[in-house]
């Protein structure tokens, strides 16, 4: 119950604030071309409490899910009996600006929070931002079957330049179940091979089965443990056991299968090296050092006009990252099940939330974002709809009739109701043992 209040509540916090962003676009841009407002609710439904001011009521009502703008004359689409102050009876242009303005609130809300984050500092895995060179190969995974090495050095793929691995994350992430093409430098010889990838977890992400040379980081070492008897301190990395470089998925393995036996390890401290022995404890059937371990990373900070840059950057890269997904859909060439809708964000929302404050922010700024982006779609019932028949009109220099408007409305409405209806059943699937198998009685 307390999990399901949880993600209620954080499902309503990132809601609430995405939505509050992209009404208060509206409005602002309305009140600046003297649009009368007639309601700015947090919240939909019955009206709990509130004031007016002027002639807006401003007011929060019973379902906090968000929130709405009403403008005077919004619905009168023959145009007649309007007054200065009503939407429709507004220029082409203001109107065009007002319903653009809450797009742009919320991407202007990601780079906002994205820029926070960036002052504050978080934690990078070191790996992500190197070169692509290849330091596993799972046993029977695709990229065995294609024939991949160790210290490949990944160029490309499918066309697109991989710089780092966070780029070949990507790009195989967003590929489950697809043939992908590959560049491939091994020495000084560089050629392509084909890779079917594989699906890893619920949302269908990519997987080849190759990863980083990623080393390992202590992060916590427990009391009287045989870590902390041999010295080894949290923030220690690990280069190497018994001269032979170590990575994180070798790790765990050969502590395990060395219990009572001592192994000179090579560490990094403070930007030096020096060399300790340790002995795992054998526990059970295999061996323990007492530590918490990750990744290899480190805090990136930026001065506040650098942290500005490179948020709109992140979110510059964010937006083609999504433009490319939607284009992929389309084309068939990424899966629907990596699509998420209420429920799937609401999860996700709740596992920031746990997470803690930058977490959540930064959850908060990615969907912004996003919604930005896809509410300018051409759906009529969408913002982006809407401005598109104002774009229409404005080509052909006349206002579309209000049987034609109100036929595009009803159209982009029903497929509005699908999406919804799709992503939800999308959210729903995954959840389920065997798909939907799960409801077939044989």
């Amino acid at each position: 119950m307390g999990s399901i209040l949880g993600t209620l509540f954080a499902f309503a916090i990132v809601f609430g604030i995405l939505v509050f962003a992209h009404e208060f676009g509206h409005f602002f841009m309305a009140k600046l071309v003297k649009v009368r407002v007639e309601v700015f609710s947090w919240g939909y439904g019955k009206r709990l409490f509130g004031f007016k001011k002027g002639e807006t009521d401003y007011r929060v009502s019973l379902i906090p899910m968000g929130g709405y703008v009403k403008f005077s004359g919004e619905d009168a689409l023959d145009g007649k009996g309007l007054k200065p102050h009503d939407f429709m009876a507004k220029k082409r242009w203001e109107r065009f600006f007002v319903l653009l303005m809450g797009s742009v609130m919320n991407i202007l809300l990601a780079i906002v929070l994205m820029s926070i984050i960036n002052m504050v500092g978080i934690n990078t895995p070191e790996y992500q931002e190197q070169k692509p060179v290849i330091g596993r190969i799972e046993p029977g995974s695709p990229a065995e079957r294609a024939n991949l090495k160790i210290d490949d050095e990944i160029l490309s793929i499918n066309n697109k330049k991989t710089m780092t691995w966070a780029d070949v994350e990507l790009a195989v992430g967003l590929k489950p179940k697809r043939e992908i093409t590959i560049e491939v430098k091994r020495g000084e010889e560089i050629f392509t091979v084909e890779l079917m990838t594989e699906s890893k977890t619920r949302v269908e992400v990519g997987y080849a089965g190759f990863s980083a040379k990623i080393l390992t980081q202590v992060t916590m070492v427990l009391q009287h443990s045989p870590a902390e008897k041999g010295g080894l301190e949290p923030g220690d990395i690990i280069l190497a056991i018994d001269g032979d470089p170590v990575y994180i998925f070798q790790f765990v393995e050969i502590i395990e299968n060395n219990p009572e036996k001592e192994l000179d390890f090579l560490i990094e401290r403070g930007g030096g090296t020096l060399n300790l022995k340790l002995t795992p404890r054998l526990e059970g059937k295999i061996g323990k050092l007492g530590i918490y371990h990750s990744w290899k990373s480190f805090v990136k900070i930026y001065g506040f006009f650098s942290a500005i840059v490179q948020s709109v950057k992140q979110n510059v890269k964010l937006t083609f990252l999504v433009v490319n997904f939607i284009k992929d859909l389309i084309t068939g060439e990424a899966s629907t099940r990596q699509l998420g809708g209420p429920i799937e964000i609401a999860s996700f929302s709740y596992a920031a939330f746990r997470m803690g404050f930058l977490a959540m922010i930064g959850w908060i700024a990615f969907i912004s974002l996003q919604l930005g982006i896809i509410n300018l779609a051409p759906i009529p019932v969408l913002d982006g709809g809407q401005i598109f028949i104002l774009i229409l009109e404005g080509i052909f220099r006349r206002d579309f009739s209000p049987k034609i408007k109100q036929i595009l409305i009803q159209i982009g409405f029903a497929m509005f109701i699908f999406l919804i209806v799709f992503v939800i059943l999308n959210d729903v699937q995954k959840r389920l043992p065997n798909g939907w198998e799960s409801f077939i009685p044989w």
